[in-house]
């Protein structure tokens, strides 16, 4: 048994409270799900009935109990700031899923009360933990595709969707709901600072009022310019990464990856020629390319367990050893400040 074992509440038993944190806390020995929270009454019963936990109808319920070590909140995407306030508060280390907000003086609104209450405030940003993610980290990191000019990021798909995540009043939409994932991986690779933002967004398959294309770049100097897609209108999804260097270059997708570059001393010594070539001929020469390939491990394969299991294991030593936390809310600040002027940028109406 684990020397400590984190008692926790969860807020809301939908699709993240439920297959996400409740599918994965309920095989991890070092957490107990001792008290949940859900509207609907059918998941209080199933919560009781599977795994134990005292329920409530009301989340306020939940908060004022005095025996737990963490809350998760799961709720609606625009109840993830008052509650979470709620919930530090009321004196209770708070996990909130994504979106943590919709605007950076709300995340520093959140700082400001973890510090006041002196306790933790941590966001369920899972996906910086992707294998297929890691693989790109390091594959940079390694130095072989040399200075890193571009890099191409595309959570593409083709779909309608028609639930309360297509509603700016929940704070849904593309950029908001399924944005936080490759965003934080970006802004990983693009490094400090808050990058130029250009986006267009655009409504196409949704049945909602907010946006379901979005095409964004960052760029600033010193950094690599980063072109991200978040469409559901895009029928034929060829990449999830794409990255361009000096010496090389990687593509490749969540289950495989593949990279090539070469050596710059082992290739064909040039020189600038400002003369006409001779025969007309245009510039060609064989480089000494080495071609790698990575495909997911087996054991990372399940990719939503996977990244679940690396972001608890980090939390819990959070919690019980006081090891930095892997994600940051200032982290995840410098990620709401760019969705809040992707907004700024493209103003859309909203349903009657």
């Amino acid at each position: 048994m684990p020397s400590k074992v984190i008692r926790v509440g969860i807020i809301g038993q939908g699709r993240s409270g439920y297959d996400i944190h409740t599918r994965h806390l309920r095989t991890d020995r070092r957490y107990k799900i001792a008290a949940v929270s859900d509207l609907i009454a059918e998941r209080r019963a199933q919560a009781e009935a599977e795994f134990g936990a005292a329920t409530y109808e009301d989340y306020r319920e939940l908060l004022r109990r005095s025996d737990l070590d963490l809350v998760i909140n799961t709720t609606f995407s625009d109840l993830h700031v008052p509650i979470t306030l709620e919930g530090l508060r009321a004196g209770h280390n708070v996990l909130c899923e994504k979106p943590l907000a919709r605007r950076a003086a709300e995340v520093d609104e959140l700082v400001a009360a973890a510090a006041k209450a002196g306790k933790l405030l941590a966001i369920f940003q899972q996906s910086r933990f992707a294998p297929y993610f890691q693989q790109v980290r390091k594959v940079i990191a390694s130095g072989v595709l040399g200075r890193i000019v571009m890099i191409k990021v595309a959570f593409n798909g083709f779909g309608r969707r028609w639930d309360w995540q297509t509603l700016q009043e929940h704070n849904g939409g593309n950029l908001l709901n399924t944005g936080p994932h490759p965003l934080d991986q970006a802004l990983q690779l693009f490094g400090p600072g808050m990058p130029k933002i250009t986006c267009l967004m655009d409504r196409a398959n949704t049945f909602g009022d907010a946006e379901d294309h979005v095409k964004l770049v960052m760029s600033g100097e010193g950094h690599p310019t980063i072109d991200l897609e978040i469409s559901s209108c895009c029928a034929y999804p060829l990449y999830t990464y794409q990255v361009f260097g000096t010496r090389g270059g990687l593509t490749g997708g969540t289950g495989e990856m593949k990279w090539k570059y070469f050596n710059p001393k082992k290739a064909p010594k040039r020189s600038l020629i400002r003369e006409p070539l001779s025969g007309r001929q245009y510039c060609s020469e064989q480089l000494p390319w080495v071609e790698k390939t990575w495909t997911v491990p087996k054991s990372q394969a399940d990719s939503f367990a996977y990244m679940s299991k690396q972001f608890y294991s980090h939390l819990y030593r959070t919690l019980t050893e006081g090891a930095p936390l892997a994600v940051t809310p200032e982290q995840v600040r410098q990620q709401i400040a760019v969705i809040e002027e992707c907004h700024r940028q493209n103003p859309l109406s909203r349903l009657a």
